[in-house]
């Protein structure tokens, strides 16, 4: 009942603003009759006249302008009412709990942070860094940004960008030991391997022709933090599979050789933004999804091209 009010309020008041029943409807993305039953179903249930119509048009009876004044009241204050409610839901604040994978987070998410805080000053935001997949709800997790396929199909996601994996060696390690032409020859280098925990990196997948080739890395050194292993491949220990957003760089700068350019990796990897189902309606983490879209939409590493010399 008190929702057909407002309506009546707003219907008469486009009325006596727009001067006419067209104009109003227009105005108000509504049919004519509407508008016309409106005012009639108004007038009715105040039981007098607010318009006198002419065929020139229609005037406000002393009971209309009287009307007038109360609606454009009441609708003012419902309608600054819903502003402020609609900019204190828009308004993005609180405390934003985020985790990443070690290397993609120190690399690539970390130095996305100060932009954004600055861009909202009233945000606080907790950013973890960990090769885990915690789970979202004990962990008071807001976004999980993952690497590969996901697992849990109750989790909502969103794409942010796919990763290869290139088969990278320091130029001093490459001229000690030769660069290698096949996976035979590569099996003769020493190469660096992730722990028992995560042995499943160490079968590295490459496609020969539609055929799925694995290659199992001997390894000279075990590490189980990403960051660790890169560097003792920048520093020339051994030959490793490392992800194209650390690769790149380093490949065009000179101090790592891509090795193999020719074996395609079998195996991308997809990096999602995951949360709980309806927690991207909230403006702190949808606006945080959104501008981790925008900034892997077109990835810088994608933009390199080969190695010199590969």
């Amino acid at each position: 009942m008190k929702d057909d009010r407002l309506v009546e309020m707003r219907v008469f008041r486009a009325v006596v603003e727009t001067g006419g029943f067209t104009a109003a409807a227009h105005a108000l993305g509504a049919s004519q009759p509407f508008v016309s039953q409106t005012v009639q179903r108004l007038e009715a249930r105040l039981a007098t006249k607010l318009l006198h119509r002419t065929t020139r048009g229609q005037r406000l009876t002393p009971a209309g302008e009287r009307y007038l004044e109360a609606a454009r009241h009441v609708l003012e204050t419902v309608e600054r009412s819903e502003t402020l409610w609609q900019q204190e839901a828009a308004q993005i604040d609180g405390r934003l709990r985020v985790t990443a994978p070690i290397a993609f987070g120190l690399d690539r998410v970390t130095p996305l942070m100060p932009g954004f805080l600055s861009r909202h000053p009233g945000l606080s935001l907790d950013l973890r860094l960990t090769d885990d997949h915690e789970d979202l709800i004990a962990g008071a997790i807001d976004v999980a940004i993952r690497m590969g396929p996901l697992t849990d199909s109750s989790l909502r996601h969103r794409r942010l960008c796919r990763l290869r994996r290139l088969v990278v060696a320091a130029p001093a390690l490459v001229q000690a030991h030769g660069r290698p032409a096949t996976l035979d020859d590569l099996g003769r280098l020493p190469c660096l391997a992730w722990d028992a925990n995560r042995d499943h990196l160490n079968r590295w997948a490459f496609d020969r022709g539609g055929d799925r080739v694995v290659f199992q890395a001997r390894s000279r050194f075990r590490g189980n933090q990403g960051m660790s292993l890169f560097q003792m491949c920048l520093a020339g220990v051994g030959v490793m599979r490392v992800a194209e957003h650390l690769a790149r760089p380093a490949i065009r700068d000179g101090r790592l050789v891509e090795l193999l350019p020719d074996h395609a990796p079998a195996d991308d990897t997809a990096i999602q933004a995951v949360f709980l189902p309806d927690r991207d309606m909230v403006p702190r983490i949808r606006s945080f999804i959104d501008m981790l879209v925008a900034a892997f939409r077109a990835p810088d590493w994608e933009a390199d091209g080969p190695a010199p010399g590969a």
